[in-house]
């Protein structure tokens, strides 16, 4: 931290005389850390983003690709990409999870999405530079961290061959329907915690440096089957279709039949999921992060709601029913699902 402090000094003027200092803030999942530069007017954020393990110069570009298209995502001031160090506008602390309540939820959704109409409008090159695809390897890639991690590591369950056929052949339908989706910008991780709620009402954006070139639904199902808060499933649906319909009204997607748009949401909420799961167990067996662990039961009750809604996707729910349900219940963390 010491280094990072001395960086900022170079490059901010203190106000007033004061000294700099630094002050960690609630990071995420990855392995950058967060510091609030204080003594200086306004207040900075100061980020550490070990240059192995961090994509910089992708933040960096990808932020400048999202304010070009009106969206409030934080201003790069400084950058040193060799050493892991940024500087930021500071967005304060106010997540839009803590702000979301029965009351407020559907006015807040509402600036959410949008907020997903610009970033789905924004260029996904600049410069030469181009957003990766969210390519087949890369779904297929992310979903076997749910055998590797979740089934295998977290519960030590051993999947006989038919179950890794079964689990493959699902991975093939759900890696399907995103790629017919049409192809937008993709944030990959818009929810609660990555929205702030900014002074003047707008929705600030951030933990964007992972976005893709990838299907329509995807953000949009991250927002509304949000593994940190769930809604009932009627009004999800419904938040869905008015979503849809301001896609069709934009030019993004064209006109589609809903129970098509429907399958493509729920099918691409079930991928993301199945992910999260693996991810969820790999922060903790991997990283020694045992919080993401009381979160796991709401995203298995996503993954077995919406695989029991279709025939193609029953058998897994049936099979994950029987033999993933009974070890998750032996479970320090599991509450039900």
């Amino acid at each position: 931290m010491d280094a990072l402090l001395q960086w900022c000094a170079t490059r901010v003027e203190p106000a007033g005389g004061q000294a700099l200092s630094l002050s960690p803030v609630a990071g995420d999942a990855s392995f950058r850390r967060y510091y609030r530069l204080a003594g200086c007017e306004p207040s900075r954020i100061a980020v550490y983003a070990p240059p192995d393990k961090e994509r910089n110069l992708e933040f960096v570009r990808i932020a400048a690709m999202l304010r070009e298209a009106g969206v409030h995502a934080p201003e790069v001031l400084a950058c040193d990409s060799a050493r892991g160090f940024l500087l930021l506008t500071d967005f304060g602390d106010s997540l839009l999870l803590g702000a979301l309540d029965e009351a407020s939820v559907d006015e807040l959704y509402e600036r959410a999405m949008d907020t997903l109409l610009h970033i789905q409008s924004a260029a996904t090159g600049r410069e030469g530079w181009h957003l990766p695809p969210y390519s087949e390897a890369l779904l297929r890639q992310e979903m076997e961290l749910f055998p590797t991690w979740y089934l295998e590591g977290l519960l030590a369950l051993e999947l006989a061959p038919e179950e890794k056929a079964m689990i493959g052949g699902l991975f093939d339908r759900l890696i399907a329907s995103a790629r017919e989706q049409p192809q937008v910008f993709v944030h990959r991780d818009f929810h609660s915690r990555n929205l702030m709620l900014l002074p003047g009402g707008e929705l600030g954006v951030i933990d964007f440096q992972d976005a893709v070139t990838g299907p329509l639904s995807y953000d949009l199902v991250s927002l509304l089957r949000d593994c940190y808060i769930a809604w009932p499933s009627e009004r999800v649906q419904g938040w869905a279709s008015v979503f849809a319909a301001r896609l069709t009204a934009s030019g993004t997607m064209p006109a589609v039949p809903a129970e098509t748009f429907r399958r493509w949401f729920d099918w691409m909420g079930l991928q993301r999921h199945i992910k999260v799961l693996g991810i969820f167990a790999r922060l903790w067996l991997r990283d020694g992060k045992p919080g993401y662990l009381r979160d796991l039961p709401l995203v298995m009750r996503y993954t077995l709601e919406v695989a029991a809604a279709y025939p193609e996707t029953a058998p897994f729910e049936r099979w994950f029913r029987a033999r993933v349900l009974p070890l998750a219940s032996r479970q320090d963390w599991y509450r039900g699902a």
